[in-house]
């Protein structure tokens, strides 16, 4: 739980902070063996660090931080420049006047706190176990030579050792159960695991799906202490990244999940919608927006997020409806558009004239495209990323087209400027897939498909679903030979059962 360095961050946090109280705080530090003459006091929050507060050092070698308002309960940090060493300091709300002498090269092994039982504790603690770790180390190194009946008895020596462990953390979290060092104890600890019968890797799944269904037995997520400590991140990222299976509909049962234990913690409700949201926001994973937009309707178009901003909270709201009809699994909302005449007269020279032009000329419509799969490839001429995918997306389409693919290639290009569709789509060769262009932006294409850059590829399958996009042109090959072999083996599954 402790580590030797701490990498600051002096940018406060943007969070505002429930206060308990207005009594203050006061922490004198006393550090033998330490030559500077500045202090530092930090804090855990979330995954990261930051500087709550700075002393000098006073006339009589103290050291002492304090304030008008009282200390969010948590985790803190004494961190000692230049090295940036540092020890841990519990504060709760009814202990933020005490102090703390030790020694700066090994504080954890002489600290002395007067005023803060909670202190007092965590450290007997931390000094109870840096005994018993010597102890179990030197055991597990006789047991590598030791000879089978030395082991036995060496086994059960560590067992022993254990189970005092074990009984002292038992100890504290019954009878110290209000104090933050309780709740740090007790969140180390484990549910036991039941004895599974069956096949090894039907004992393997049993076995994970208990260890999942009771991982948070033991941690109080609505104890809004632990956002300002080390461990509650650690925790919930290895839950939604190691134990979800990273798909979006698992992603999202697990995120309600959490929401929902920290919910009584205002402040840590807040942080982790906050955290998910850019989390799902940014990512570049296939799919992923589907978490952001749940997040948007379920949490901030319900009015769960009231320190949003109105127009902060619009952008994310309005960003949702754009992108849920364009998620994975959705029907891709269909485009018409005319197929580009390369032989013909391109431009006009005024609108109206090209309108009626384009009219009598061939509609075609991306639904219309009778195929097992469609892929939906927008680009512009003048993008050099699209001129670099365009010999991918060609060899795509060779090794493809008597596969079931077909390729819908929307050229953005509008009226005054297609000529440029057409010189390129000869210089590149791409004349055999279909080529569509919506001149005077009928379709609002851009809009429905979130276009805000070029290239973009969507592949459909033949009921038009989108089962990928936002996907380059050098991944298109793997990812469509992919859904060939899933959907081959789907194919193959659902014949055996008939």
């Amino acid at each position: 739980m402790t580590r030797k360095y701490f990498s600051l961050l002096l940018t406060l946090t943007f969070f505002s902070f429930t206060l308990f109280g207005q009594a203050g705080y006061q922490i004198e530090v006393k550090l033998d063996n330490y030559d500077q003459d500045l202090l530092m006091l930090g804090y855990h929050y979330g995954d990261k660090q930051y500087i709550k507060d700075s002393v000098k050092v006073s006339a009589d070698g103290k050291f002492i931080f304090k304030g008008t308002e009282n200390l969010d309960p948590g985790v803190y940090l004494v961190v000692m420049p230049p090295d940036n060493q540092y020890f841990q300091l519990l504060i709760d709300t009814k202990e933020q006047r005490f102090s703390v002498k030790t020694d700066a090269k090994f504080p954890n092994a002489n600290m002395q706190i007067e005023g803060s039982s909670d202190n007092k504790l965590f450290y007997d603690y931390m000094s109870f176990l840096g005994k018993k770790r010597p102890e179990a180390d030197q055991l597990k190194k006789q047991m590598e030579t030791a000879s089978a009946g030395d082991k036995a008895k060496i086994q059960k020596q560590l067992e022993d050792l254990n189970n005092g462990v074990k009984a002292y953390q038992k100890n504290i979290v019954e009878n110290q159960s209000s104090t933050l060092t309780a709740t740090l104890v007790k969140s180390g600890m484990e549910t036991p695991m039941p004895e599974f019968t069956g096949s090894e890797k039907e004992i393997q799944l049993q076995r994970y799906k208990h260890y999942k269904a009771h991982y948070f037995d033991n941690l109080n997520l609505a104890d809004e202490r632990l956002v300002r400590s080390p461990i509650l991140f650690q925790r919930i990222d290895y839950y939604l990244n190691k134990l979800t299976v990273q798909a979006p509909d698992s992603i999202i049962a697990s995120i309600d999940l959490i929401l929902e234990k920290v919910k009584p913690a205002n402040e840590t409700f807040k942080y982790y919608l906050v955290h998910f949201l850019n989390t799902y926001a940014a990512s570049k994973i296939v799919g992923m927006d589907g978490v952001y937009v749940h997040i948007a309707e379920n949490y901030y178009a319900k009015g769960l997020a009231p320190w949003t901003e109105a127009e902060q909270l619009k952008k994310i709201t309005d960003n949702a409806k754009t992108l849920k009809p364009i998620l994975i699994g959705k029907i891709a909302p269909d485009l018409n558009m005319f197929e580009i005449d390369i032989e013909g007269t391109i431009a006009a020279a005024d609108a109206d004239n090209e309108y009626q032009r384009w009219k009598s000329k061939r509609n075609i419509s991306l639904h219309g495209v009778d195929a097992p799969y469609t892929v939906l490839f927008v680009w512009d001429p003048d993008c050099g990323h699209c001129k670099k995918s365009m010999p991918k997306m060609l060899e795509f389409y060779e090794n493809f087209k008597d596969r079931g693919v077909e390729i819908f290639a929307v050229c953005t290009k509008t009226y005054d400027e297609m000529p440029s569709c057409a010189e390129t789509m000869k210089e590149k060769g791409m004349l055999n897939w279909i080529n569509a262009i919506d001149p005077f932006i009928k379709s609002k294409y851009k809009q429905i498909y979130d276009i805000r850059s070029t290239p973009q590829i969507f592949i459909l399958n033949d009921k038009k679903e989108i089962i990928s996009k936002k996907i380059g042109a050098e991944q298109i090959s793997e990812v469509m030979e992919r859904i060939l072999e899933i959907d081959a083996k789907a194919d193959k599954k659902q014949g055996d059962s008939k």
